[in-house]
């Protein structure tokens, strides 16, 4: 759906990082939300500084009473604003203030034209799913937007784990872990183990092994609706998203599947996700366009 959606009368702003420029794209979003006469949340777990007259207010509060929370920075920002709120069902929408990111898309440059259209219910709504863990089959609270990686905690120590998908049997690996993302993920940490982008609207997990001791090894792409489980033969460490690290002991099995609940990430109507990865990672540099090819 395009065109019209929800408008959005009460907004939280947000942002985990503590930088100039946030504050500056902080009390400009504040201009535009009073002059529309919307209500401003302000959350005790940003780093955002509202003057003393603005009331700060805790997580719940803010899953209860906004409509939607603006994140201001990287994808880190994004990241913990969607582990925060978006796992509720609160939509989320990124103001980039970062260089790869391809969560947040709204460039400060064009935020005030963007951000208008979109309180007034014109944008796209974008529905990605997180991944969860059950270690010997007690859940964790932890969960993960991009990846789950379990790791050997060394660099270039190798560890074994067995990979099994809905119980059945996949491979036996040496490696010095394994990257199990989302399509969220898949322009994230996997993107730098040469692992496949994955467009967000595939219904996908891919786990990607990291620096395999084996020369035929490929990333594998399954099915959203699996359960995947990982059995190290050693001691080793699991991390969602890169924020948090756990140790797991030798022979635990590790049960991931995707949450019941999805992040309602935001995009304005000219949001292309083609467009994001030619500008981003560089397809198509060097090579003229055809009105060029012609002149020449």
């Amino acid at each position: 759906m395009v065109n019209k959606l929800k408008e959005f009368q009460s907004i939280a702003l947000y942002s985990s990082k503590k930088s100039k420029r946030a504050n500056q794209i902080f009390v400009q979003l504040i201009e535009i939300a009073e002059n529309l006469n919307l209500n401003v949340i302000h959350p005790s777990s940003s780093s955002l500084i509202p003057s003393k007259k603005r009331r700060l207010v805790s997580d719940n509060y803010v899953k209860k009473n906004a409509d939607i929370v603006i994140a201001i920075g990287g994808d880190g920002t994004l990241l913990s604003c969607s582990r925060k709120y978006g796992l509720e069902g609160l939509p989320i929408l990124g103001i980039n203030l970062g260089n790869l990111g391809f969560l947040n898309d709204i460039d400060p440059t064009s935020l005030t034209d963007n951000l208008l259209e979109i309180l007034k219910g014109n944008y796209t709504v974008d529905n990605r799913f997180f991944l969860e863990t059950s270690i010997n089959k007690i859940k964790s609270e932890d969960i993960a937007l991009n990846e789950i990686v379990i790791h050997s905690g060394s660099i270039a120590q190798l560890i074994e784990f067995e990979v099994y998908v809905d119980d059945t049997f996949v491979y036996r690996q040496k490696a010095d872990g394994i990257i199990i993302n989302t399509p969220t993920g898949s322009t994230a940490y996997a993107l730098s183990g040469h692992g496949p982008i994955i467009h967000p609207e595939v219904n996908a997990i891919s786990l990607l092994p990291m620096f395999p001791h084996s020369l035929n090894t490929r990333p594998l792409i399954v099915n959203e609706e699996v359960q995947i489980s990982i059995i190290p033969s050693k001691r080793s460490f699991i991390s969602y998203d890169s924020h948090t690290k756990k140790s797991i002991n030798r022979n635990d099995v590790i049960e991931i599947k995707k949450t019941k609940s999805k992040l309602n990430l935001i995009h304005p109507i000219n949001h292309d996700f083609y467009s994001a990865c030619r500008n981003k990672l560089g397809w198509s540099l060097g090579v003229p366009n055809k009105s060029e090819s012609v002149n020449e």
